[in-house]
């Protein structure tokens, strides 16, 4: 382990005195998740960059202990019964932490849950633009909810009066609130028709399991309203209702029963999945909800607002020939375009600010989109941006912000300017500490500490603090790969087929028309928003064979691990039911086998109202989340909680031979084992993973489909310099095996080892849609005829040959 000081040179009139706390966080004795006592001290109104291996502790350290402290720190100024109805904060587990100041966290959730939520929502710029259409827009039509399309309009009896230029108009009703909601759609700009076939067996009865929605089992409360309603007889099969049951069953509104002498409230099976499944974002549903949605509904345009949201009144009132859903549907480059022709001084103020906003969306790289996109349709990357941009323009200063990984989802040529933004903010005199992994934005950094060295159990210690030169030197696993650089193939491999694409139109796309070869590593490429994930996601993705890996956030709650999302615990429990000659459901901390006392957890949890909860290891279980005669149960001389802490490495050898010998787990192990997860415990919560793990298990699990093409996208996400090169190996197993792997990728290193590019562009938005380069990565560089042509050129040409590229060079 090397270390340096922990002075940047270019903090160093800022730190020299260390026993200044007031330039400093300090933190002592961190323990959460897998930190070892961890102590750092952090300059303050300098930027630091965290770096290290995925599920090194680099989240646990920034997001964790730092941003949650000060987090709860500031929610305790509140009074007490405003923090009721605030979320709970326990305390990290950590010994001294000092020196903080409030903080802002700009991470990469995926925004939305509302399928009302869209980008411009979610800025304020719709705030603006309908302030801007309720001064200028002509007829006026009334105040700005006259143009929001989540606000339904409160009809009452009376008249209304409309301007129309010098006159005016009586409309026969007025409005007690006046929304800009579109009455059809209910401000979605879609609606939807279920197939009743995907909701019920008509042959069965209700007793019998009639129902196929997910969650609509009659062995809970579902099945108590259902069956004890009185609508309806249970025992009798759908399919001989009469016409008056058959309603009732699926339209019913809101009625009043009581069932076993408690009230509760029935209502058809139709209206209750669209307040339960379809008021929400599709993309954030649990994977069998989106999946039965996806099979069960369809979703059309919006006949009466032609998929605007709006209402008629919202859509007639424009400022010279554009409309409020006009200007949303523009390219927010162009929108700002056309703001600034704007000239009215009765608004200037408004439309600077608007302008400034806007402008903000092109100085973060995404100048391309419009402002009616769903929020839920954001990437990572594309989400973080986004909430950047509300930080850009405030004056506060001696704030700490945090950013999670802020380059993901950009292509080299667009990394610059975020550097940029970075900077500004702490030239403002902020702290901005940063997760990240690319070298461009750890070269920009006054001060890095370098956690690890390895993940897990393996890492979660400092390795390294001080500058950026200092640490190429360290001798730690980052220093040593800081400038690694692929090289280019000395041959490439001969594609076996080629998947034609025609006439493709997604998004921007302008009917293009691609090859894409088969039988070997296909990159494409293109600034964000050029059309890439537009070309894949819409005209690949979907068809026969091909097995997509996006980058979808992976549902689950704190008892889900990644035995239970692999499906690895199945076979595990069935083993051990028959080991042992019992129910494979007492293998299952959620079923049978759970300790009664924390019902499965592990832990047992004590609300305190507006105070921050306590979790406590259940005394009971000691942890172990099994009842006690569970525990007496073996395979292979271990219990089922033995075999859950193992990690995945120790797991391989276990179940790969002796009386443990279980092939269909050691095949899920093993592909674990393939994606860099090894040290991962098979029962780890899927609540503490990294962005650069989840991403990996995804992968692995996506490995035992069957499909003979693989699409990637993104999949250096969260990893880390030296995982990069085993990511590399991972692909080119994957093709030797026979397969196709089409990888959308931003990453220099992954488009070097390609067998063949595909580089959309020129721009994004409306300036891309068209691919601008097909052919290998040697003859990309040597033609420089695109931007990735010249990023990739400087790339090859500077640096040291990693391993994997020096072993494919030799």
């Amino acid at each position: 382990m090397s270390k340096s000081t922990r002075t940047p040179a270019s903090a160093a009139s800022n730190t020299t005195n260390a026993a200044d706390r007031h330039d400093l966080i300090r933190v002592h004795g961190a323990r959460v998740n897998n930190l070892k006592d961890v102590s750092v001290a952090i300059p303050k109104r300098r930027l630091t960059v965290f770096t290290g291996v995925s599920g090194s502790g680099k989240s646990s350290l920034v997001f964790g202990t730092i941003a949650a402290e000060s987090q709860r720190l500031i929610n305790e100024t509140y009074s007490a019964f405003v923090q009721g109805f605030m979320p709970t904060l326990a305390r990290p587990d950590v010994d001294v932490l000092d020196g903080l100041t409030p903080a802002i966290v700009v991470d990469q959730e995926r925004m939305g849950g509302d399928p009302r939520s869209t980008v411009g929502t979610a800025t304020d710029a719709n705030a603006m633009l309908r302030i801007m259409f309720s001064r200028l827009g002509k007829p006026h039509v009334g105040p700005p909810s006259a143009f929001a399309f989540n606000v339904p309009s409160v009809r009452a009896a009376g008249a209304i009066t409309v301007e129309r230029g010098h006159r005016t108009k009586t409309v026969k009703e007025t409005f007690n609130r006046l929304g800009g909601m579109c009455p059809r759609c209910e401000g979605r700009g879609a609606v939807s028709d279920i197939d009743l076939a995907q909701l019920y067996d008509a042959d069965k009865s209700l007793a019998e399991g009639a129902l196929i929605v997910p969650g609509y089992s009659m062995d809970g409360w579902f099945g108590r309203i259902f069956t004890g309603c009185g609508y309806f007889d249970p025992a009798k099969p759908i399919k001989k209702y009469s016409k008056k049951e058959l309603h009732d069953l699926l339209y019913k509104e809101p009625t009043k029963i009581k069932v076993d002498g408690i009230n509760l409230t029935y209502e058809g099976l139709i209206p209750k999945i669209q307040k339960s499944m379809l008021s929400k974002d599709v993309e954030s549903m649990q994977p069998h909800v989106r999946a039965f949605v996806e099979r069960a509904v369809t979703f059309q345009t919006c006949p009466e607002c032609a998929g605007t949201r709006l209402a008629e009144h919202a859509r007639s009132s424009k400022i010279g020939k554009i409309g409020i859903a006009d200007a949303c549907a523009m390219q927010v480059s162009d929108l700002a375009a056309w703001v600034r022709t704007l000239k009215e001084p009765s608004v200037a103020p408004l439309l600077g600010a608007l302008v400034h906003t806007l402008d903000s969306f092109v100085d973060i790289g995404l100048g391309y989109l419009a402002l009616e996109r769903p929020s839920g349709t954001l990437s990572g990357g594309e989400a973080q941006r986004v909430k950047m941009i509300r930080h850009l323009g405030s004056s506060l200063t001696d704030v700490t912000y945090v950013f999670d990984e802020p380059t993901i989802g950009l292509h080299p040529h667009d990394i610059a300017r975020m550097n940029a933004l970075l900077l500004q903010l702490r030239d403002k005199g902020n702290t901005v500490l940063v997760v990240e992994h690319k070298p461009e934005v750890i070269a920009i950094a006054d001060h890095v500490v370098d956690l690890g060295p390895g993940a897990g159990s393996g890492g979660g210690t400092i390795c390294f603090e001080g500058g950026v030169d200092a640490l190429r030197a360290s001798g730690t696993v980052t220093g040593r790969h800081l400038d690694d650089r692929a090289t280019l193939k000395a041959a490439v491999r001969k594609p076996t087929g080629k998947l034609a694409v025609r006439g493709a139109s997604t998004h921007n796309l302008k009917k293009v028309n691609v090859d894409i070869p088969l039988g070997v590593l296909v990159v494409v490429t293109g600034v964000a928003g050029s059309g890439k994930s537009s070309l894949i996601q819409g005209s690949v993705a979907g068809r026969d064979g091909v097995v997509t890996i996006d980058q979808g956030s992976i549902g689950g709650s704190r008892r889900s691990n990644p035995a239970t999302y692999t499906g690895l615990l199945d076979p595990i429990r069935n083993a051990f039911a028959k080991t042992n000659g019992v129910k494979p459901a007492l293998f299952s901390a959620n079923s049978e086998g759970a300790c009664p006392t924390c019902n499965g957890a592990g832990v047992v949890y004590t609300d305190l109202a507006m105070m921050a909860g306590v979790a406590s290891v259940c005394e009971e279980c000691n942890g172990k989340r099994f009842q006690a005669e569970v525990l007496k149960y073996k395979l292979g001389g271990k219990d089922i909680s033995e075999v859950l802490a193992m990690p995945v490495g120790e797991a391989v050898a276990f179940f790969g031979a002796g009386k443990a010998q279980l092939p269909a787990a050691h095949a899920i192990l093993e592909r674990l084992a393939d994606v860099g997860l090894g040290y991962l415990s098979l029962g780890q919560p899927l609540t503490t993973l990294s962005g650069g793990e989840r991403q990996r298990l995804k992968l692995a699990t996506h490995m035992g489909e069957k499909g003979g093409i693989y699409v990637l996208d993104e999949p250096t996400s969260g990893l880390h310099l030296a995982d990069v090169e085993q990511l590399l190996g991972l692909l080119d197993r994957l093709v030797d095996a026979g397969k196709s792997v089409l990888v959308i990728e931003h990453h220099q290193a992954v488009m070097a080892h390609a067998d063949w590019i595909i580089d959309l562009g020129p721009g994004a938005g409306h300036d891309g849609g068209r691919v601008v380069f097909e052919g290998t990565p040697a003859q990309l560089v040597a033609a420089r005829s695109t931007v990735t042509g010249e990023h990739l050129a400087g790339y090859v040409g500077a640096g040291k040959a990693t391993p994997v590229a020096q072993a494919r060079r030799e």
